[in-house]
């Protein structure tokens, strides 16, 4: 269950390929997850907020180019607020495997267990990836893998000297209407931002013609 940027209940059940055990964990009561992607979004349009009441009220622009410059940086927030939700952050797998996200379930999850949450667009995306380890003698075939998300079967890492491979990975998209619903107010207000400096520079080729 997620209430806005915090994940308060989950629930997995993982089978486990070679017992057909299935597996059942779900976040302590003690804990709530909180999603960087969406914290880091609040941060952008709180600074995009912000920008237009940097001046006094009394304050009067003088040219279209001072009101242009003040709409580019609005506008530049509120693209990096939108692309949080739209690029899912980067994570290298052991960073992953060492993650707090590890220590919110009960019953513990176990060593070859990985689990990740983010978003991508209008959707909460759950991922659990299986992993085995490679025996010691791996390292002419051993090559580790980069930050991708998420990772397809066959990807490497390297932790305490122990090294990983992902057997499979199982993603469930959950969609999230208010995520869609934020989406869209990102484009109307970057559009009505873009209006504002077209006009602008439609009136500021007016100010500036000098008939001859």
């Amino acid at each position: 269950m997620s209430k806005g940027e915090v994940l308060t209940q989950a629930d997995i059940n993982l089978k486990v390929t070679k017992s057909s055990q299935v597996l059942h964990f779900q976040f302590r009561d003690d804990k709530q997850w909180k999603l960087q992607q969406i914290r880091d979004a609040r941060n952008h349009v709180t600074q995009a907020l912000q920008l237009p009441s940097s001046h006094d009220d009394s304050y009067h622009f003088k040219t279209g180019a001072e009101v242009n410059k003040l709409m580019d940086a609005v506008m530049l927030q509120l693209t990096r607020a939108r692309n949080r939700l739209t690029t899912p952050a980067s994570m290298t797998l052991p960073e992953l495997a060492t993650s707090g996200l590890m220590k919110m379930f009960t019953p513990p999850m176990p060593g070859d267990v990985m689990v990740n949450f983010y978003i991508n667009l209008s959707k909460l995306c759950p991922t659990v990836h299986q992993l085995h380890v490679l025996p010691s003698n791996t390292t002419k075939y051993f090559k580790p893998s980069g930050s991708s998300v998420p990772r397809s079967p066959g990807a490497m890492f390297e932790l305490n000297n122990n090294r990983f491979e992902v057997s499979h990975v199982h993603k469930v998209e959950c969609v999230a209407p208010w995520l869609n619903d934020t989406l869209v107010f990102f484009t109307i207000s970057l559009q009505l931002c873009q209006q504002l400096k077209d006009k602008i520079s439609v009136f500021s080729s007016f100010w500036n013609y000098r008939p001859v």
